[in-house]
């Protein structure tokens, strides 16, 4: 998939959100974008290690953690099983470690940051609901894509993958 945020911005105009410039690239695609699965957390990936175990489908899944750099809500293992899923990427709001083994996988992953020190699994979280992060508002079933430019949210496909 062929992604140029500028372009779908200059095409789309207000159709399209465009999310505050916090994030960072540590997956090893560059490019990548879907429809949208959303889950909320904070401090705990319990629902982010559900959702990675399911089928994809070529989705993203975009995770409001708050922005706390005080826990790590994603690392290569779950990556991993993102990959073997078939999801297309993962947007982390909030922190990620293991950053030298994600950098090596073939999946988009984007972040605030990272952090070495992992979650406590408490199985706390919500999926499928309404996210409000980075100047965007989130709803499932909206379509985000990525590029080294930036991240944009539109209602409906702008890209088709080939």
């Amino acid at each position: 998939m062929t992604i140029s945020t500028p372009d779908l911005c200059d095409e789309y105009g207000d159709e399209v959100q465009v999310a505050e410039p916090v994030f960072k690239h540590f997956g090893g695609i560059r490019q990548f974008g879907g429809e949208i699965v959303t889950v909320k957390c904070f401090e705990d990936n319990s629902k982010v290690g559900e959702m990675v175990k399911t089928p994809g489908n070529g989705r993203v899944l975009v995770v409001d953690g708050g922005a706390s750099p005080r826990r790590s809500l994603l690392g290569d293992m779950l990556v991993s099983q993102a990959l073997v899923n078939n999801w297309s990427g993962i947007v982390i709001y909030g922190y990620i470690r293991d950053v030298e083994e994600i950098a090596t996988m073939t999946i988009g992953v984007i972040a605030l940051g990272t952090i070495p020190r992992k979650t406590e699994k408490r199985g706390l979280g919500d999926v499928n609901v309404r996210l409000q992060m980075a100047g965007l508002d989130i709803a499932p079933g909206q379509w985000i894509y990525v590029d080294e430019t930036g991240v944009i949210v539109a209602d409906k496909p702008l890209v088709t993958a080939g």
